[in-house]
């Protein structure tokens, strides 16, 4: 008989949700926001952020909101941090990001307080989508991401992308 210790229990319990090591966050799940901010997390996603003890980062971009778990943010931080930053429209994208940063907590039911600041800026009401993006997920009005994935799918993809594609063997 083979004993496991603790630890590597825990690699093999958590294997289907990281990827060498990385948390992955995948799929399309519709929630709600109330009206104090508080949006519910899909179990999933709430598995992966306990390993992150449940610290996340949240900022805007794009329309949407984005959050990192605190591990994944201080290597996304430390990328921004090395643009050059001679170039006014990086300073420019620098300001947005970090600016609009906000540290949150998961709490025991499995919600994150979004601040009212980042919920004007994605223009979160009630009905939200969380989408996942494989080291961070996206929090979306799902008005605007319905728009968006039509918007997506209508469009062939361009030389850029049909060349990616084709990289990855799709």
């Amino acid at each position: 008989m083979r004993i496991y210790s603790a630890l590597k229990w825990d690699k093999v319990v958590f294997s289907g949700l990281i990827n060498h090591g990385v948390a992955m966050f995948r799929g399309r799940f519709d929630h709600t926001i109330d009206d104090k901010g508080r949006v519910s997390l899909p179990v999933k996603f709430r598995e992966i952020l306990r390993k992150f003890n449940d610290t996340i980062v949240i900022t805007t971009f794009d329309g949407c909101l984005y959050v990192y778990p605190h591990d994944e943010w201080i290597k996304f931080e430390e990328k921004i941090y090395e643009l050059p930053t001679g170039d006014k429209e990086v300073r420019n994208f620098q300001r947005y990001i970090l600016a609009h940063a906000s540290e949150c907590t998961v709490d025991k039911q499995g919600r994150i307080l979004v601040p009212n600041s980042l919920r004007m800026v994605a223009k979160l009401e009630k009905d939200v989508v969380i989408a996942g993006r494989i080291k961070h997920f996206e929090i979306w009005d799902k008005e605007r991401f319905t728009q968006t994935i039509a918007q997506a799918q209508n469009n062939e993809p361009g030389e850029h992308i049909s060349g990616i594609l084709n990289d990855l063997k799709l």
